[in-house]
């Protein structure tokens, strides 16, 4: 059964969807079975492994709204092992349609139930926001990676995201871990991120990813050519520093052995 990981912060521009695209291609290179689900209506994750938004026929919205079964609108990537299910602007309208759905704070967790089965990992790619999208997200869960922002106001609304955690922690997902806080924009040259850097070891301690994702102009071109940093240039730091963070993240999970080990011959 694949572990399902949202990231989430209300903050936007922290880095949410470059981590799901980049770590869950990274895994996938590692011989994982990985999908990401783009929960934002943005659709910048589906954009980003290379799919035209505009000719996306049927995403996430048709399997909230309309009960359409997730296997029929999954998209192989380039990357072997990689697939997602992409979003759409539609999406914006799905929060008031949900309002008198029953369980609508499961709606999601009942659509992946149905695929959990196929890979190792699903990504949920939030929007920047804590609505109902985002909720359904933490509640389909069993953990969240939350990207912080090496910048000033990297803790501001932190609190507000680790309060609706706990919320839904005690009404709807008792079982929703934190995975990890995890430093991405970081710059060593700038005082102020290695301030924010030790204001963010000080406050969560071992909750904290070691893997810290450094500012790269690689990791931001590759988005505008709809490829993950590893396709894009495998060489870069923003790809090395993806690859750390999955390799750290497997090795959390118990999950370091190769899938597939050559038979030993006497």
């Amino acid at each position: 059964m694949g572990k399902v990981i949202a990231l989430a912060n209300q903050k936007g521009g922290v880095g949410k969807t470059t981590t799901a695209i980049n770590l869950a291609a990274s895994l996938a290179v590692l011989e994982h079975k990985v999908l990401i689900i783009d929960a934002d209506p943005q659709a910048n994750a589906t954009s980003g492994v290379g799919f035209d938004v505009r000719n996306v026929k049927s995403s996430i919205y048709e399997c909230i709204v309309d009960d359409l079964p997730p296997e029929k609108i999954i998209l192989n990537t380039d990357i072997p092992g990689l697939d997602i299910i992409p979003s759409h602007i539609d999406l914006v309208g799905a929060e008031i349609e949900m309002l008198n759905l029953q369980n609508r704070e499961k709606v999601l967790k009942f659509v992946i139930e149905k695929i959990r089965n196929n890979y190792d990992f699903i990504f949920i790619d939030c929007s920047p926001s804590l609505g109902l999208i985002t909720v359904n997200a933490l509640t389909a869960a069993d953990s969240v990676i939350i990207p912080v922002q090496c910048e000033y106001f990297a803790l501001e609304g932190l609190g507000k995201l680790l309060n609706t955690i706990k919320i839904i922690q005690t009404r709807l997902n008792p079982d929703l871990e934190i995975e990890g806080f995890l430093l991405t924009m970081y710059d060593s040259r700038l005082n102020l991120a290695n301030q924010v850097y030790e204001e963010v070891k000080t406050h969560f301690q071992e909750m904290v990813f070691k893997a810290v994702i450094q500012r790269n102009i690689k990791l931001s071109e590759a988005p505008s050519y709809g490829k993950p940093v590893i396709m894009y240039d495998a060489t870069s730091r923003g790809a090395s520093c993806y690859m750390d963070l999955a390799k750290e993240l497997l090795q959390k999970n118990n999950m370091t052995k190769r899938k597939n080990p050559e038979k030993v011959t006497e």
